[in-house]
């Protein structure tokens, strides 16, 4: 296990203080409620009924489906970073969209970052001085 070193910003005073760690960990989180086959499956139907019935253009319908899915499904997927502070594990949740261009494996593990935590919310400072805005979904320890 690496440890690594965060700067933890107390929210009443302001004040830096470096907490040990072991280290960052992004992943994607799949949502549960999507079947992506079945949602295939539906707009391929659609396609296949908008364009006239038109039969033995399955492998075509199914092909368009699968990517007009598969793009929207890339679109709104949710990603989380977890930082543990003293003993604690914080798990954020963030879309692309509200990630500023951060990417998944920006932040090493083991690597020092400073990080603020505020009611819900858990803001990781970035390389570039960006904070990646996170919304706590989990506490464990």
């Amino acid at each position: 296990m690496r440890l690594c070193r965060h700067v933890f910003l107390d929210q009443r005073s302001q004040e830096k203080s470096t907490v040990e760690t072991d280290g960052i960990n992004d992943w994607q989180i799949p949502d549960p409620n999507t079947n992506l086959q079945e949602a295939i499956r539906r707009r391929a139907e659609e396609i296949y009924v908008q364009s006239g019935r038109i039969a033995g253009r399955d492998l075509e319908n199914w092909a368009q489906a699968e990517r007009e899915i598969r793009d929207a499904a890339q679109e709104n997927r949710r990603a989380a970073i977890v930082v543990k502070v003293n003993g604690v594990q914080y798990v954020g949740e963030y879309t692309a969209e509200s990630a500023d261009g951060y990417v998944p494996g920006e932040i090493g593990a083991g690597s020092p970052v400073a990080v603020r935590l505020q009611g819900d919310k858990m803001f990781v400072e970035r390389s570039n001085g960006k904070e990646l805005e996170t919304r706590i979904v989990r506490r464990i320890g």
